[in-house]
Parts: structure tokens; sequence; C-alpha cells
């Protein structure tokens, strides 16, 4: 019995450990690849899906136009740009604190019965 015990604890601290590390790593490239950070850092000020943006040639009208045009749509691009790094930003931060919540609260869980015997002896309620 206390041979299944050890081999618990030793596959807990661990294999178990390295698995759910790796779990919590795997998560956090998905979100990575999914928001495609290094990318949206690259094009930020890219045309916002634009049919043409090759160069316009014509009266001077049209010439400003087609300026006005490639510069809003850059605007708008930059701006959804932006807000997708924020949105980004804030989902990876989230998964790293709640990645490290969750690979202490593993180290924990085999030491939690323990305390809250130790606990129940000494009198704690809540």
């Amino acid at each position: 019995m206390i041979m299944l015990f050890m081999g618990l604890i030793r596959w807990w601290y661990s294999d178990g450990w390295l698995r759910r590390a790796r779990i919590v790593s795997a998560k956090l490239d998905s979100s990575l690849d999914y928001f495609s950070m290094g990318l949206l850092v690259k094009t930020l000020f890219s045309p916002f899906r634009q049919i043409s943006a090759g160069r316009t040639d014509g009266p001077i009208g049209v010439q400003l136009r087609a300026f006005a045009d490639k510069l809003i749509s850059r605007l708008i691009g930059a701006i959804v740009r932006i807000c997708i790094l924020l949105v980004g930003a804030i989902v990876i931060v989230f998964q790293v604190l709640i990645g490290f919540l969750i690979l202490v609260f593993w180290a924990a869980i085999p030491i939690l019965p323990l305390i809250g015997l130790v606990m129940a002896i000494i009198g704690v309620t809540f």
C-alpha cells in the first residue's frame, strides 16, 4: 500500500506536473498563434481590407481621393489591430496567471488533506 502511495506521489511531482506544464504551455502557444501578435505589430499601419492599394494615375483630384482612401484605410487598420493587440495581451496575461495558479495548485493538492487534518485537530473552523 505504501509503495502505491509513493508511486502516486512520485508521478504527481514528476511526470504529472510536467504533463500539466505542457498543457498550460500548449494553451499559451495556441493563444499566441491565434492573436498573431508579431504579425499584427509588423502590419500595424497596413491598409485594412483595401482592394486596390497600388499607385493611382490621373488628375490631381483622383490622386487626392486615392490618397485619402488609403489614409483612412490605414487608420482603420491601425485602430482594429491595436484593439486586437490589447485584447490579445489581456488574454495572454490572464492565461499566464491562470497557468501559474494551476501549476501551484497542482503542487499543493496532495498536501491539502494533511493541512485539513492539522486544522481539524487544532480546532480551526470556518
